[in-house]
Protein backbone atom coordinates (compact mmCIF):
# COMPACT_ATOMS: atom_id res chain seq x y z
CA UNK A 1 0.00 0.00 0.00
CA UNK A 2 1.03 3.80 -0.14
CA UNK A 3 3.30 3.59 2.58
CA UNK A 4 4.09 7.63 2.34
CA UNK A 5 6.58 9.04 4.48
CA UNK A 6 7.61 7.14 7.46
CA UNK A 7 8.10 10.19 10.10
CA UNK A 8 4.47 11.15 9.60
CA UNK A 9 2.24 10.87 12.43
CA UNK A 10 -0.58 8.36 12.06
CA UNK A 11 -4.26 8.83 13.23
CA UNK A 12 -5.21 6.43 15.25
CA UNK A 13 -8.00 3.89 13.99
CA UNK A 14 -11.58 2.95 15.58
CA UNK A 15 -12.76 -0.82 15.29
CA UNK A 16 -15.70 -0.24 16.68
CA UNK A 17 -17.62 -0.38 13.47
CA UNK A 18 -16.68 -4.26 12.81
CA UNK A 19 -18.43 -5.32 15.86
CA UNK A 20 -22.01 -5.19 14.48
CA UNK A 21 -24.27 -8.50 14.32
CA UNK A 22 -24.13 -11.48 16.21
CA UNK A 23 -21.97 -10.96 19.51
CA UNK A 24 -18.51 -12.60 19.08
CA UNK A 25 -17.15 -15.04 21.85
CA UNK A 26 -13.55 -14.06 23.17
CA UNK A 27 -10.77 -15.15 21.12
CA UNK A 28 -9.52 -18.62 21.46
CA UNK A 29 -6.83 -20.37 20.84
CA UNK A 30 -6.96 -22.34 17.39
CA UNK A 31 -8.34 -25.42 16.81
CA UNK A 32 -6.41 -28.75 15.47
CA UNK A 33 -7.30 -30.35 12.29
CA UNK A 34 -6.60 -33.23 9.83
CA UNK A 35 -4.28 -31.09 7.56
CA UNK A 36 -1.00 -32.36 6.12
CA UNK A 37 1.09 -29.33 6.90
CA UNK A 38 3.18 -30.35 3.60
CA UNK A 39 0.71 -29.39 1.56
CA UNK A 40 0.22 -25.55 3.22
CA UNK A 41 0.34 -22.76 1.17
CA UNK A 42 0.56 -18.88 1.52
CA UNK A 43 -0.19 -15.64 -0.41
CA UNK A 44 -0.47 -11.99 0.38
CA UNK A 45 -0.29 -8.61 -1.27
CA UNK A 46 1.83 -5.86 -1.31
CA UNK A 47 4.09 -6.12 2.56
CA UNK A 48 2.00 -9.07 2.46
CA UNK A 49 3.58 -10.40 -0.61
CA UNK A 50 7.12 -9.56 0.52
CA UNK A 51 5.85 -11.21 3.50
CA UNK A 52 4.60 -14.41 1.54
CA UNK A 53 7.85 -14.87 -0.22
CA UNK A 54 9.90 -14.43 3.22
CA UNK A 55 8.20 -17.19 4.89
CA UNK A 56 7.46 -19.65 1.38
CA UNK A 57 11.83 -19.06 1.55
CA UNK A 58 12.11 -20.08 5.35
CA UNK A 59 9.83 -22.75 5.09
CA UNK A 60 9.95 -24.10 1.44
CA UNK A 61 10.09 -28.26 3.16
CA UNK A 62 6.01 -27.52 4.20
CA UNK A 63 4.88 -24.65 1.51
CA UNK A 64 3.59 -25.92 -1.50
CA UNK A 65 2.93 -22.35 -3.12
CA UNK A 66 3.36 -19.17 -2.92
CA UNK A 67 1.28 -16.13 -4.18
CA UNK A 68 3.22 -12.41 -4.18
CA UNK A 69 0.76 -9.72 -5.92
CA UNK A 70 2.82 -6.85 -6.24
CA UNK A 71 5.66 -7.56 -4.13
CA UNK A 72 9.54 -7.34 -4.45
CA UNK A 73 12.26 -10.19 -3.88
CA UNK A 74 13.69 -11.85 -0.85
CA UNK A 75 16.22 -9.33 1.07
CA UNK A 76 14.83 -6.30 -0.95
CA UNK A 77 15.66 -3.80 1.73
CA UNK A 78 18.54 -5.73 2.99
CA UNK A 79 18.29 -4.88 6.84
CA UNK A 80 21.10 -5.84 8.66
CA UNK A 81 22.70 -5.05 12.54
CA UNK A 82 25.29 -3.43 10.75
CA UNK A 83 22.51 -0.58 10.20
CA UNK A 84 23.24 0.54 13.62
CA UNK A 85 25.44 2.96 12.10
CA UNK A 86 23.29 4.33 10.23
CA UNK A 87 20.12 4.85 12.49
CA UNK A 88 18.39 2.14 11.32
CA UNK A 89 16.97 4.48 8.42
CA UNK A 90 18.68 2.81 5.58
CA UNK A 91 16.64 -0.61 5.26
CA UNK A 92 13.32 2.17 5.83
CA UNK A 93 14.59 4.25 2.77
CA UNK A 94 15.34 1.38 0.64
CA UNK A 95 12.03 -0.51 1.53
CA UNK A 96 10.29 2.99 0.72
CA UNK A 97 12.05 3.93 -2.15
CA UNK A 98 13.82 1.48 -4.25
CA UNK A 99 11.89 -1.62 -3.29
CA UNK A 100 9.04 -0.10 -4.23
CA UNK A 101 9.51 2.87 -7.08
CA UNK A 102 12.40 0.72 -8.18
CA UNK A 103 14.70 0.12 -9.69
CA UNK A 104 15.13 -2.81 -6.72
CA UNK A 105 18.28 -3.31 -5.59
CA UNK A 106 20.73 -5.38 -7.60
CA UNK A 107 19.42 -9.17 -6.92
CA UNK A 108 23.13 -10.59 -6.14
CA UNK A 109 22.76 -9.37 -2.87
CA UNK A 110 19.51 -11.21 -2.17
CA UNK A 111 21.14 -14.39 -3.84
CA UNK A 112 24.06 -14.28 -1.84
CA UNK A 113 21.61 -13.89 1.43
CA UNK A 114 19.28 -16.61 0.53
CA UNK A 115 22.65 -18.99 -0.16
CA UNK A 116 24.06 -18.21 2.96
CA UNK A 117 21.29 -18.68 5.18
CA UNK A 118 20.61 -21.90 3.45
CA UNK A 119 23.63 -23.21 4.09
CA UNK A 120 23.49 -22.30 7.44
CA UNK A 121 20.35 -24.09 8.38
CA UNK A 122 18.41 -20.47 8.80
CA UNK A 123 16.40 -21.26 6.06
CA UNK A 124 15.09 -24.66 4.63
CA UNK A 125 17.66 -26.49 1.99
CA UNK A 126 16.63 -23.91 -1.73
CA UNK A 127 16.14 -27.43 -2.96
CA UNK A 128 12.76 -27.20 -1.91
CA UNK A 129 11.88 -24.25 -4.33
CA UNK A 130 11.99 -26.02 -7.17
CA UNK A 131 8.44 -27.54 -6.86
CA UNK A 132 6.67 -24.55 -5.61
CA UNK A 133 4.23 -23.61 -7.43
CA UNK A 134 4.85 -19.55 -7.83
CA UNK A 135 1.91 -17.17 -9.06
CA UNK A 136 3.18 -13.37 -9.47
CA UNK A 137 0.96 -10.24 -10.36
CA UNK A 138 1.60 -6.45 -10.81
CA UNK A 139 -1.39 -4.50 -12.38
CA UNK A 140 0.01 -2.24 -14.93
CA UNK A 141 -1.85 0.80 -13.04
CA UNK A 142 -0.02 -0.03 -9.93
CA UNK A 143 0.72 3.11 -8.87
CA UNK A 144 2.62 2.32 -5.58
CA UNK A 145 4.83 -0.40 -6.38
CA UNK A 146 6.92 -0.34 -9.97
CA UNK A 147 6.91 -3.19 -12.50
CA UNK A 148 10.75 -3.55 -11.96
CA UNK A 149 10.34 -4.43 -8.76
CA UNK A 150 8.02 -7.30 -9.25
CA UNK A 151 10.28 -8.31 -12.39
CA UNK A 152 12.64 -8.65 -10.02
CA UNK A 153 10.59 -11.43 -8.31
CA UNK A 154 9.90 -13.32 -11.16
CA UNK A 155 13.76 -13.01 -11.95
CA UNK A 156 14.70 -13.98 -8.13
CA UNK A 157 12.45 -17.21 -8.97
CA UNK A 158 13.70 -18.14 -12.32
CA UNK A 159 16.97 -18.39 -10.43
CA UNK A 160 16.05 -21.32 -8.55
CA UNK A 161 13.31 -22.74 -10.34
CA UNK A 162 16.00 -23.20 -13.23
CA UNK A 163 14.99 -23.99 -17.12
CA UNK A 164 13.66 -27.40 -16.06
CA UNK A 165 10.99 -26.04 -13.96
CA UNK A 166 10.14 -23.16 -15.72
CA UNK A 167 6.42 -24.09 -15.64
CA UNK A 168 6.18 -23.78 -11.81
CA UNK A 169 6.32 -19.63 -12.62
CA UNK A 170 3.26 -17.51 -13.45
CA UNK A 171 3.75 -14.08 -14.41
CA UNK A 172 0.46 -11.69 -14.50
CA UNK A 173 0.99 -8.20 -15.56
CA UNK A 174 -1.45 -7.59 -18.06
CA UNK A 175 -4.77 -7.14 -16.27
CA UNK A 176 -5.46 -3.38 -15.81
CA UNK A 177 -5.54 -3.38 -12.07
CA UNK A 178 -3.89 -0.41 -9.38
CA UNK A 179 -2.40 -1.44 -5.95
CA UNK A 180 -5.00 -3.93 -4.62
CA UNK A 181 -5.70 -7.80 -4.26
CA UNK A 182 -8.19 -8.46 -7.16
CA UNK A 183 -12.07 -9.24 -7.34
CA UNK A 184 -14.50 -10.16 -9.81
CA UNK A 185 -17.28 -8.76 -8.00
CA UNK A 186 -19.32 -5.79 -8.61
CA UNK A 187 -17.09 -2.34 -8.03
CA UNK A 188 -20.17 -0.45 -6.69
CA UNK A 189 -20.58 -3.04 -4.07
CA UNK A 190 -20.14 -2.87 -0.48
CA UNK A 191 -17.07 0.05 -1.78
CA UNK A 192 -14.97 -2.38 -3.36
CA UNK A 193 -12.59 0.12 -5.99
CA UNK A 194 -12.86 0.14 -10.03
CA UNK A 195 -9.93 -1.86 -11.64
CA UNK A 196 -7.35 1.10 -11.44
CA UNK A 197 -7.72 2.29 -7.90
CA UNK A 198 -4.98 2.67 -5.82
CA UNK A 199 -6.49 3.64 -2.54
CA UNK A 200 -8.17 1.65 0.47
CA UNK A 201 -9.32 -0.85 1.05
CA UNK A 202 -7.24 -2.01 -1.80
CA UNK A 203 -9.81 -4.71 -2.79
CA UNK A 204 -10.46 -4.15 -6.71
CA UNK A 205 -12.94 -5.47 -9.26
CA UNK A 206 -11.85 -6.11 -11.96
CA UNK A 207 -13.82 -9.25 -13.69
CA UNK A 208 -10.56 -11.25 -12.01
CA UNK A 209 -10.68 -13.89 -9.67
CA UNK A 210 -7.15 -13.84 -8.24
CA UNK A 211 -8.24 -16.09 -5.23
CA UNK A 212 -9.43 -18.50 -7.30
CA UNK A 213 -6.56 -18.25 -9.67
CA UNK A 214 -3.75 -18.20 -7.07
CA UNK A 215 -5.11 -21.59 -5.37
CA UNK A 216 -5.79 -23.04 -8.32
CA UNK A 217 -2.01 -22.84 -9.88
CA UNK A 218 -1.12 -23.96 -6.30
CA UNK A 219 -3.12 -26.90 -6.06
CA UNK A 220 -4.49 -27.89 -9.64
CA UNK A 221 -8.03 -27.58 -10.94
CA UNK A 222 -10.63 -27.23 -7.90
CA UNK A 223 -14.21 -27.39 -7.68
CA UNK A 224 -16.22 -24.18 -8.32
CA UNK A 225 -16.37 -21.30 -5.60
CA UNK A 226 -19.22 -21.24 -3.51
CA UNK A 227 -21.13 -17.63 -4.52
CA UNK A 228 -24.05 -18.36 -1.37
CA UNK A 229 -24.42 -18.61 1.85
CA UNK A 230 -21.13 -20.63 2.96
CA UNK A 231 -21.07 -23.80 4.88
CA UNK A 232 -18.11 -23.16 6.84
CA UNK A 233 -17.18 -20.48 9.50
CA UNK A 234 -14.70 -17.69 10.06
CA UNK A 235 -13.39 -17.79 14.10
CA UNK A 236 -11.52 -15.66 15.89
CA UNK A 237 -8.34 -16.29 17.52
CA UNK A 238 -5.86 -15.01 20.38
CA UNK A 239 -2.36 -14.27 18.43
CA UNK A 240 -1.14 -13.96 21.59
CA UNK A 241 -0.58 -17.38 22.31
CA UNK A 242 1.53 -18.04 19.30
CA UNK A 243 3.72 -14.74 19.61
CA UNK A 244 5.55 -15.92 23.00
CA UNK A 245 8.08 -15.08 24.26
CA UNK A 246 7.24 -11.54 23.03
CA UNK A 247 3.95 -9.80 22.83
CA UNK A 248 1.91 -9.07 20.04
CA UNK A 249 2.71 -5.50 20.48
CA UNK A 250 6.17 -5.99 20.18
CA UNK A 251 5.93 -7.30 17.08
CA UNK A 252 3.26 -4.94 15.86
CA UNK A 253 0.94 -7.99 15.72
CA UNK A 254 -3.29 -7.32 16.56
CA UNK A 255 -4.31 -9.48 19.59
CA UNK A 256 -6.74 -11.15 17.23
CA UNK A 257 -6.33 -13.05 14.27
CA UNK A 258 -9.06 -15.00 11.98
CA UNK A 259 -9.16 -18.10 10.31
CA UNK A 260 -11.97 -19.95 8.17
CA UNK A 261 -12.49 -23.23 8.55
CA UNK A 262 -15.03 -25.55 6.17
CA UNK A 263 -17.97 -27.55 7.66
CA UNK A 264 -16.15 -31.18 6.28
CA UNK A 265 -12.63 -30.03 8.18
CA UNK A 266 -14.80 -29.56 10.92
CA UNK A 267 -15.53 -33.12 10.90
CA UNK A 268 -12.31 -34.31 10.44
CA UNK A 269 -12.04 -34.91 6.74
CA UNK A 270 -8.28 -34.67 5.14
CA UNK A 271 -8.04 -30.57 4.71
CA UNK A 272 -4.99 -28.55 3.94
CA UNK A 273 -4.21 -24.78 5.08
CA UNK A 274 -3.78 -21.64 3.06
CA UNK A 275 -2.15 -18.16 5.04
CA UNK A 276 -3.63 -15.42 3.32
CA UNK A 277 -1.71 -12.01 4.25
CA UNK A 278 -3.22 -8.27 3.89
CA UNK A 279 -1.26 -5.47 3.09
CA UNK A 280 -0.43 -2.33 4.86
CA UNK A 281 -3.66 -0.42 5.80
CA UNK A 282 -5.85 -3.42 5.04
CA UNK A 283 -5.55 -5.18 8.64
CA UNK A 284 -8.94 -5.23 10.78
CA UNK A 285 -8.54 -2.07 12.59
CA UNK A 286 -8.16 0.09 9.66
CA UNK A 287 -11.01 -1.66 7.29
CA UNK A 288 -12.62 -4.23 9.39
CA UNK A 289 -12.81 -7.67 8.03
CA UNK A 290 -12.88 -6.70 4.66
CA UNK A 291 -10.07 -8.67 3.03
CA UNK A 292 -10.94 -11.88 5.31
CA UNK A 293 -14.98 -11.67 4.04
CA UNK A 294 -14.73 -10.15 0.52
CA UNK A 295 -11.33 -11.28 -1.21
CA UNK A 296 -12.43 -14.39 -2.61
CA UNK A 297 -10.76 -16.82 -0.77
CA UNK A 298 -13.47 -18.09 1.71
CA UNK A 299 -15.75 -18.99 -1.10
CA UNK A 300 -13.26 -21.13 -2.94
CA UNK A 301 -11.95 -22.73 0.67
CA UNK A 302 -15.92 -23.47 1.40
CA UNK A 303 -16.04 -25.95 -1.62
CA UNK A 304 -12.63 -27.60 -1.36
CA UNK A 305 -11.91 -28.54 2.37
CA UNK A 306 -9.22 -25.51 2.39
CA UNK A 307 -8.79 -23.84 5.75
CA UNK A 308 -7.50 -19.90 5.28
CA UNK A 309 -5.81 -18.23 8.10
CA UNK A 310 -5.65 -14.78 8.35
CA UNK A 311 -2.94 -13.04 10.57
CA UNK A 312 -3.26 -9.80 11.50
CA UNK A 313 -0.34 -7.06 12.17
CA UNK A 314 -1.61 -3.46 14.06
CA UNK A 315 -0.40 -0.06 13.61
CA UNK A 316 2.76 0.75 15.88
CA UNK A 317 4.31 4.14 16.45
CA UNK A 318 7.15 3.46 18.54
CA UNK A 319 9.09 0.23 19.15
CA UNK A 320 8.20 -1.05 16.60
CA UNK A 321 7.87 2.30 14.15
CA UNK A 322 5.06 0.69 11.74
CA UNK A 323 2.92 3.25 11.53
CA UNK A 324 0.62 1.14 8.59
CA UNK A 325 0.68 -1.73 9.97
CA UNK A 326 2.80 -3.49 7.29
CA UNK A 327 4.27 -6.91 7.52
CA UNK A 328 8.07 -6.70 8.88
CA UNK A 329 9.84 -6.73 5.28
CA UNK A 330 12.65 -4.21 6.66
CA UNK A 331 13.18 -5.64 10.02
CA UNK A 332 11.39 -3.05 11.91
CA UNK A 333 10.80 -5.98 14.86
CA UNK A 334 14.82 -6.10 15.55
CA UNK A 335 16.73 -4.82 12.93
CA UNK A 336 18.16 -8.00 12.41
CA UNK A 337 18.68 -10.45 8.93
CA UNK A 338 17.11 -12.69 10.89
CA UNK A 339 13.22 -11.18 9.73
CA UNK A 340 13.80 -13.12 6.87
CA UNK A 341 14.39 -16.70 8.70
CA UNK A 342 12.77 -18.94 10.44
CA UNK A 343 13.75 -17.26 13.28
CA UNK A 344 12.54 -13.89 12.33
CA UNK A 345 9.91 -13.05 14.96
CA UNK A 346 6.63 -12.66 12.60
CA UNK A 347 7.76 -15.75 10.79
CA UNK A 348 8.17 -17.75 13.84
CA UNK A 349 4.43 -16.44 14.69
CA UNK A 350 2.76 -17.52 11.70
CA UNK A 351 4.22 -20.83 11.89
CA UNK A 352 3.09 -21.85 15.34
CA UNK A 353 -0.31 -20.75 13.88
CA UNK A 354 0.51 -23.29 11.16
CA UNK A 355 1.43 -26.02 13.34
CA UNK A 356 -1.03 -25.35 15.59
CA UNK A 357 -3.92 -26.09 12.45
CA UNK A 358 -2.20 -29.05 11.47
CA UNK A 359 -1.93 -30.80 14.13
CA UNK A 360 -4.17 -33.28 13.70
CA UNK A 361 -3.25 -34.52 10.45
CA UNK A 362 -3.65 -38.05 9.84
CA UNK A 363 -0.96 -39.98 7.95
CA UNK A 364 -2.21 -41.16 4.20
CA UNK A 365 0.07 -43.32 2.26
CA UNK A 366 -1.21 -43.53 -1.39
CA UNK A 367 -0.08 -46.29 -3.93
CA UNK A 368 1.00 -45.75 -7.20
CA UNK A 369 -1.31 -46.94 -10.00
CA UNK A 370 0.25 -49.53 -12.37
CA UNK A 371 -0.12 -47.23 -15.25
CA UNK A 372 -1.18 -43.95 -16.09
CA UNK A 373 -4.19 -42.62 -16.92
CA UNK A 374 -5.60 -39.46 -18.66
CA UNK A 375 -5.48 -36.27 -16.47
CA UNK A 376 -9.05 -34.75 -16.02
CA UNK A 377 -10.43 -31.58 -15.65
CA UNK A 378 -7.88 -29.73 -17.14
CA UNK A 379 -8.27 -26.02 -17.54
CA UNK A 380 -7.13 -22.63 -18.82
CA UNK A 381 -7.46 -21.07 -15.49
CA UNK A 382 -5.95 -17.89 -16.28
CA UNK A 383 -3.54 -15.75 -19.51
CA UNK A 384 -1.81 -13.00 -20.18
CA UNK A 385 -0.45 -11.20 -23.38
CA UNK A 386 2.40 -13.73 -23.80
CA UNK A 387 1.35 -17.32 -21.28
CA UNK A 388 -1.27 -19.30 -19.76
CA UNK A 389 -1.81 -20.93 -16.52
CA UNK A 390 -3.45 -24.65 -17.20
CA UNK A 391 -4.37 -26.69 -14.05
CA UNK A 392 -5.80 -30.20 -14.06
CA UNK A 393 -7.11 -32.42 -11.57
CA UNK A 394 -3.73 -34.40 -9.63
CA UNK A 395 -3.41 -37.84 -10.33
CA UNK A 396 -2.63 -39.86 -7.20
CA UNK A 397 0.91 -41.77 -7.87
CA UNK A 398 1.92 -39.32 -10.65
CA UNK A 399 5.29 -37.18 -10.54
CA UNK A 400 5.24 -35.97 -13.69
CA UNK A 401 2.90 -34.36 -16.09
CA UNK A 402 3.68 -33.37 -19.62
CA UNK A 403 1.99 -30.66 -21.23
CA UNK A 404 1.76 -30.29 -25.08
CA UNK A 405 0.54 -27.20 -27.49
CA UNK A 406 -0.69 -26.36 -30.57
CA UNK A 407 -1.53 -23.42 -32.14
CA UNK A 408 -5.44 -23.05 -33.25
CA UNK A 409 -5.40 -25.29 -36.27
CA UNK A 410 -1.72 -27.42 -35.83
CA UNK A 411 -0.07 -30.20 -34.55
CA UNK A 412 0.36 -30.92 -30.88
CA UNK A 413 3.98 -30.92 -29.31
CA UNK A 414 5.77 -31.10 -26.28
CA UNK A 415 6.56 -27.70 -24.37
CA UNK A 416 7.35 -28.80 -20.91
CA UNK A 417 7.02 -31.51 -18.07
CA UNK A 418 6.39 -30.34 -14.91
CA UNK A 419 5.63 -31.67 -10.91
CA UNK A 420 2.06 -30.94 -9.66
CA UNK A 421 -1.00 -30.40 -11.27
CA UNK A 422 -0.28 -26.86 -13.04
CA UNK A 423 1.63 -25.13 -15.35
CA UNK A 424 2.88 -21.80 -16.60
CA UNK A 425 3.58 -21.62 -20.71
CA UNK A 426 5.01 -18.90 -22.03
CA UNK A 427 6.51 -16.89 -24.98
CA UNK A 428 3.06 -17.22 -26.23
CA UNK A 429 1.86 -14.48 -28.86
CA UNK A 430 -0.68 -11.57 -28.13
CA UNK A 431 -4.31 -12.12 -29.00
CA UNK A 432 -3.81 -15.45 -30.42
CA UNK A 433 -5.44 -18.61 -29.59
CA UNK A 434 -3.80 -22.02 -28.69
CA UNK A 435 -4.95 -25.86 -27.64
CA UNK A 436 -3.55 -27.75 -24.94
CA UNK A 437 -3.58 -31.04 -24.08
CA UNK A 438 -1.51 -33.29 -20.68
CA UNK A 439 -0.42 -36.40 -20.20
CA UNK A 440 0.33 -38.26 -17.28
CA UNK A 441 4.15 -40.04 -16.39
CA UNK A 442 4.07 -43.12 -13.86
CA UNK A 443 7.41 -45.39 -13.59
CA UNK A 444 8.69 -43.18 -16.30
CA UNK A 445 6.26 -44.19 -18.83
CA UNK A 446 3.55 -41.93 -20.20
CA UNK A 447 0.05 -42.11 -20.40
CA UNK A 448 -3.12 -41.19 -22.68
CA UNK A 449 -3.16 -37.23 -22.96
CA UNK A 450 -6.34 -35.63 -21.67
CA UNK A 451 -8.77 -34.01 -23.63
CA UNK A 452 -7.72 -30.46 -24.98
CA UNK A 453 -8.79 -27.33 -23.90
CA UNK A 454 -8.46 -23.57 -25.82
CA UNK A 455 -7.90 -20.09 -24.85
CA UNK A 456 -6.69 -16.63 -26.27
CA UNK A 457 -4.57 -14.86 -25.04
CA UNK A 458 -4.88 -11.16 -24.02
CA UNK A 459 -3.80 -8.00 -25.86
CA UNK A 460 -0.19 -6.37 -24.78
CA UNK A 461 -0.95 -3.33 -22.45
CA UNK A 462 -0.94 -0.05 -24.47
CA UNK A 463 2.24 1.55 -23.20
CA UNK A 464 1.10 4.31 -20.73
CA UNK A 465 3.60 6.24 -18.37
CA UNK A 466 1.17 7.38 -15.51
CA UNK A 467 -0.22 4.06 -13.70
CA UNK A 468 -3.54 5.30 -12.12
CA UNK A 469 -4.73 6.41 -15.78
CA UNK A 470 -3.67 4.09 -18.43
CA UNK A 471 -7.08 2.18 -20.07
CA UNK A 472 -8.30 -0.71 -18.30
CA UNK A 473 -10.04 -2.42 -20.93
CA UNK A 474 -7.89 -4.80 -23.26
Amino acid sequence: MNVGPWRRTVVALGCAAWMAGPAWAEPAKLSSYNADIRESSISGISSGAYMAVQFGMAWSSVIRGVGAVAGGPYWCAKADASDFFNGYWLPVMTATGACMSGPPPDLSGSFAKADAKAASGEIDSLQFLRRQKIYLFHGFNDAVVARPVTDATAAFYRHYLGETNRGNLYYQTSVGAGHSLVVARDPRADGIKTCAANSGPFINACGYDQAGIVLQYIYGALNPPNRGQLSGTVKRFDQSVYTGPDSTSRLSLGDTGYWFVPRECEAGEACRVHVALHGCRQHAGEINRRFIDETGYNAWADTNRLIVLYPQTTSSSYRPYNPRACWDWWSYVNHEDSYVTRSGAQIRTIKAMLDALTASAVAVTVAAPAQAVAPNRLTVIDTSDTGAALAWAPQAGAAVYRVSRAGADGSFAAVGDVTGPSFADWGLTPRSSYRWRVSALVNGIEGPASEEVAATTRSAPAPCHRPGTCPVGQ
